[in-house]
């Protein structure tokens, strides 16, 4: 689970929140996770529809030769339930959702309450990764990355 890119500050354009794309700063970042998890055995990106979720994956995309379909349920707004559902969905094989400041933390203390052991403190900055690790039908263990240098 990666928290988008930076993407700037919010308000002040002339375009909707949702279309909102990536900082040159941004960018260096989404080309820093691509050379963090190029060698993951990813075959699944999904993303928040947002231009910022979507182009922070991009670079991977890339690079694996995968696409980054779009999910409704890692929106800005849509809370734990989504996340977990898309989770759920990917279980059994090597994928990487990407979503928003507010999803992730919902996620992640949704996690701590069922049992999920998170072997870091609570934390989301952008272009952060969670390794979450599934056993069998249940998430069972978390690890944070920071964000690439």
């Amino acid at each position: 689970m990666v928290r988008h890119a930076d993407a700037g500050h919010r308000g002040g354009r002339d375009v909707p929140d949702e279309a909102r794309p990536l900082s040159e700063r941004g960018w260096r970042q989404a080309d820093g996770l691509r050379d963090q998890l190029a060698d993951a055995g990813i075959t699944r990106l999904l993303a928040s529809p947002s231009v910022r979720c979507r182009q922070t994956l991009e670079p991977l995309g890339e690079r694996l030769g995968v696409d980054v379909e779009s999910d409704e349920r890692l929106a800005e707004g849509t809370g734990a339930a989504g996340a977990l559902a898309v989770a759920r969905d990917v279980r059994h094989v090597g994928a990487v959702l990407c979503s928003h400041g507010d999803v992730i933390p919902d996620l992640l203390e949704a996690l701590v309450a069922s049992g999920t052991k998170l072997k870091d403190e609570l934390r989301w900055q952008k272009a952060s990764t969670w390794v979450l690790t599934w056993d069998s039908d249940e998430l069972a263990s978390g690890t944070y990355l920071p964000p690439p240098a």
